[in-house]
């Protein structure tokens, strides 16, 4: 049961680690300027109240010098344990380093004990015990230890019910409360029989409900469960209006915030605004006051390479496995370094970068697992150059350059293609250009083509699924709720394609909220 249910949370890591990574760099607690906490026991001090916010703008070095200074005046404060914490979390998501990992892993149950004297009184007590798990959980799932991450996630929802029945009216409990009522709404359908006989409750809606019962109640905490709420709809649901002004406004307010701008080039960037997106990466904070983030170079290696610019794509994606000393988006990166030189017509150039994604790296991610067969079906000569006009208009068509990619388009038809794969493939990339112009009824026989393309072909499955799950978007803009339910079913039906987990994820979402 270990196994099977660290392999449920596996496969709900919010539609990839992008979205993992921010959901944790906000899942925190703050607090009001306060001296002491009611019961005595925490000292909200300013200078680690400065050092919570230091840690969310990315400013580690500086928050920790200012909890240093606060550990040599009372070093048995527990917020001072919950924000070693806290930094060492965010540290880990981005730099990905096994040995500070390690040592992060060894301080848990001391950081534990610490807060665990707190008075049996305070609601801060299972708070404090429950968020030190998340981050010990979200840490160990990052770094591919499932089973022990998956309890961790049961330990800490455990305690937040608990501290929800013994102090009803302490709204903070919510925060952390919500994200997990909505991790676990979004188990797939099959397992979620294991999540019942643990006890575990929850699904999105409720998730959703919760945060803005926060947003509502605590002023201090809006932002931050404002935030989650923005991500998991950015990730998992669909972005209203009022909350795609949200995502550009925050950033604009806190210019000296290095998360506020990695989140709104990357939320941009999935809602195909790649050169919007350039604006805020161009204006992220920078300096030695912040830790080191590299993956920003890969931020702009993407942008690039999407407006067809090969030169410059290659030169970031280059900066950034200099830089970087993590072990996700490797494979991905020498991929993209491929398609540079190969998408360029310097095919000789690039196939030493091909060898590189089977030889460096991981495939814990979806982006390197498929790089990995990619590069196999690269060797193996399965990738014809036919395919170089499908790559060209895929990366035009996710930055948003939506004319570029139909110019491509328009150059071949499905007869120009040899493999069903091909043909599917044609299908989904024509329909994903009509119906991002804004030319709906058009894109709908594309669509339909692809899912019975996928049908015949279980290699074509992925765009076949991707297909089914764009369709139930559109029908469920349309109202028309019995064809969206249908298709997002039928999106969940195909079988092991590369994107199922994160297709799987979002169908699974869209049929919550269709009262499925």
């Amino acid at each position: 049961m270990c196994i099977t249910m660290s392999r449920s949370y596996s496969e709900v890591k919010y539609a990839g680690l992008r979205l993992l990574l921010c959901l944790l760099l906000i899942s925190s607690i703050d607090r009001p300027a306060l001296a002491t906490d009611e019961q005595g026991d925490v000292v909200f001090s300013p200078k680690l109240q400065k050092a919570y916010f230091e840690i969310q703008k990315l400013r580690l070095p500086a928050a920790r010098e200012l909890i240093d200074d606060e550990r040599a005046i009372n070093a048995d404060n527990p917020f001072i344990a919950y924000l070693d914490s806290y930094a060492d979390l965010h540290y880990l998501l981005i730099a990905e380093d096994r040995s500070r990992y390690k040592i992060f892993t060894q301080q848990q149950d001391k950081r534990l004990d610490q807060v665990g004297k707190l008075s049996e009184k305070s609601p801060y007590k299972r708070l404090f015990q429950a968020d030190i798990r998340l981050h010990s959980a979200f840490a160990k799932l990052k770094f591919g230890n499932e089973v022990s991450g998956s309890w961790e996630i049961i330990k800490a929802y455990r305690l937040l019910e608990d501290n929800r029945k013994k102090f009803p009216p302490f709204t903070p409990t919510l925060k952390s409360l919500g994200l997990l009522h909505v991790l676990i709404g979004s188990i797939p359908e099959n397992y979620t029989w294991i999540a019942k006989i643990l006890g575990l409750k929850g699904n999105i809606a409720q998730g959703i409900r919760e945060l803005r019962e926060v947003v509502k109640e605590e002023p201090f905490f809006r932002q931050e469960a404002e935030l989650i709420d923005l991500l998991l709809h950015a990730y998992t649901l669909q972005l209203s209006p009022e909350q795609q002004v949200r995502i550009r406004q925050w950033p604009k307010e806190q210019p000296d915030n290095l998360l506020l701008h990695f989140f709104a080039t990357t939320v941009l960037m999935k809602e195909n605004r790649s050169e919007e997106a350039s604006h805020f990466l161009a204006d992220a904070p920078v300096g030695k006051e912040y830790m080191p983030f590299p993956f920003l170079h890969y931020l702009r290696g993407e942008i690039a390479l999407q407006n067809g610019d090969y030169d410059e794509s290659f030169a970031s994606y280059a900066r950034f496995l200099k830089q970087y000393a993590g072990f996700n988006y490797i494979k991905d990166s020498y991929f993209k370094m491929f398609m540079c030189r190969w998408l360029a017509g310097r095919d000789q150039e690039a196939t030493d970068y091909i060898l590189k994604v089977t030889q460096k790296g991981s495939t814990i991610i979806e982006a390197d697992q498929f790089a990995e067969r990619v590069a196999k079906e690269f060797s193996e000569e399965k990738i014809s150059p036919r395919q170089k006009v499908l790559y060209k208009a895929r990366y035009a068509t996710d930055g948003g350059y939506f004319q570029k990619a139909w110019e491509l388009m328009k150059t071949v038809s499905e007869k120009t293609f040899a493999t069903t794969y091909e043909k599917a493939e044609f299908n989904y990339r024509m329909a994903r250009i009509l119906q991002k112009s804004g030319r709906m009824n058009d894109c709908v026989p594309f669509y339909d083509r692809s899912i019975a393309l996928g049908q015949t072909d279980a290699g074509a499955g992925g765009f076949a699924a991707s297909s089914a799950l764009q369709m139930g978007y559109i029908y469920q803009k349309k109202a028309d709720n019995q064809k969206a339910i249908m298709y997002f079913k039928k999106a969940m039906s195909f079988k092991k394609h590369e994107y199922k987990n994160s297709i799987d994820n979002k169908a699974r979402a869209a049929l919550t909220e269709l009262g499925q």
